[in-house]
């Protein structure tokens, strides 16, 4: 019988999750620094463009058949493999700045295998939080997830900037081997639980016939299809602006690394708080409607950061904060879903097959934002962007059955809670077994 996750798993999840923050953490400062070293060297709006799209493409390559590796191989593996291969790969990249070798397509080819190195381990970081959590602590756990990165992404790009002012590039490099030696101290020590399988025959299954499982898993799931084709089409829409904000800073309002380091700043402070709240808050309900609402209110609090006055970064702050508030709150409802209507099992797939699907075209968005914004314009860019966004979630909403997902949830939350109900009377009841067999009914028995 699969383990069900117990205290002690769980807090060698929260173990984990505290070491992962300081190997976050490097990358971020890394990424900072180069995005920035991108946006002086070229001045180009074109290059982010061909940097974000070189850094998308292999989530989409790499990431279906990630998700099947993390439910057939160790997931310590994995990401113990993954991460030393990034401090790799950044110490080759301090070597070659040292020696004064800075050709701009080189950069892009590190970052993308960076890049490819985090779609191979994000299955497998994320598969392991049914496997290590309770389900009553899913939401609550998403939420410490975005309260930790949230704090990581407050301080990271702020570091960063200051690092810019009084050391070379090459030197900021090196923080990322260090934080990495720090990560994987926990990673070591902690003991990830086994997922049993049905059978040795589903064993020997090809990786395709894993991926083809996870596929029909989501056609046989009400409303889930079409609530990953609405984070495909968020990502989409707002990809010009998370590809190009540097620009925006540097060249419409002329500000600096430490400008757009503050913007980053103040708004994960939105993004801290909306994942406290999470936290704090055991279960939501009507995580579907939050998602959409939240989802077109984001861009709402867009605008006027998009149309401040020159240099007006106070009000920028301002306008983006509660956008970030939202937004924890609505990924963390999300993953919670996910979490729930699928059995354990098949988590590592499905999430692979959620991010690739959600990040699909979120490459051809980043790709043609460079080029837009030089034809016409990058403020009007923002703003048409900006007023599609609002309007598609109600459209997800009113003509696909994204609603029966929330439906199909509240009854397996309530299962749950009833569950937890007779647990705690003097009967004794085996609580994985009674969820197990709600999972295998209520989800994949048409499809085992």
């Amino acid at each position: 019988m699969e383990q069900t996750p117990t205290k002690k798993s769980f807090r060698h999840y929260m173990y984990f999750l505290f070491g992962q923050q300081f190997s976050m953490l490097g990358s971020l400062i890394v990424g900072f620094t180069v995005t920035w070293w991108l946006t002086i060297e070229t001045g180009s709006a074109v290059v982010l463009s061909i940097s974000t799209f070189l850094m998308f493409l292999p989530q989409i390559i790499v990431t279906p058949f990630s998700g099947v590796i993390a439910d057939r191989w160790n997931k310590k593996t994995i990401i113990a493999i993954s991460d030393s291969l990034q401090a790799f790969v950044t110490f080759a990249l301090f070597l070659f700045f040292l020696v004064d070798i800075q050709e701009v397509w080189l950069i892009l080819a590190i970052n993308t295998f960076r890049a490819g190195l985090f779609a191979f381990q994000l299955p497998a970081v994320q598969s392991l939080i049914p496997t290590m959590v309770p389900k009553k602590h899913l939401s609550r756990v998403n939420g410490f997830n975005f309260l930790f990165s949230g704090l990581i992404f407050t301080i990271g790009p702020v570091i960063a900037a200051t690092l810019l002012a009084f050391f070379p590039v090459d030197q900021i490099f090196l923080i990322d081997i260090w934080t990495f030696l720090i990560a994987i101290v926990p990673l070591v020590l902690i003991k990830i639980p086994k997922i049993h399988q049905v059978t040795e025959e589903a064993t020997k299954k090809s990786m395709f016939k894993d991926f083809k499982t996870g596929l029909l898993t989501i056609k046989m799931i009400p409303g889930l299809f079409a609530m990953i084709g609405f984070a495909m089409v968020w990502n989409f829409i707002n990809r010009p602006w998370t590809v190009l904000t540097p620009y925006f800073i540097r060249y419409t309002h002329e500000g600096t690394a430490l400008n757009l380091a503050l913007l980053m700043t103040v708004s994960q402070f939105g993004n801290i708080l909306g994942s406290i709240i999470t936290s704090i808050k055991k279960t939501w309900k009507h995580k579907i409607k939050l998602n959409i609402i939240g989802g077109s209110l984001f861009f709402l609090f867009q605008i006027p950061a998009i149309l401040a006055p020159k240099g007006n970064f106070i009000l920028m702050m301002v306008a983006l904060f509660p956008a970030w508030v939202i937004f924890p709150i609505t990924v963390s409802t999300y993953l919670a879903i996910l979490q729930t209507v699928v059995s354990k099992d098949k988590i590592g797939r499905i999430m692979s097959i959620d991010h690739m699907i959600s990040m699909a075209i979120a490459p051809i968005g980043a790709l043609i934002a460079g080029p837009l914004a030089e034809i016409f314009g990058i403020v009007n860019l923002f703003l048409v962007f900006a007023i599609i966004g609002m309007i598609v979630p109600f459209i997800i909403w009113s003509f696909t059955k994204i609603r029966q997902l929330e439906i199909m949830d509240r009854k397996l939350m309530d299962e749950v809670e009833e569950i937890t109900e007779v647990v705690e009377t003097p009967k004794v009841v085996e609580t994985s077994e009674v969820i197990e067999a709600s999972e295998v009914f209520q989800i994949t028995k048409s499809i085992d």
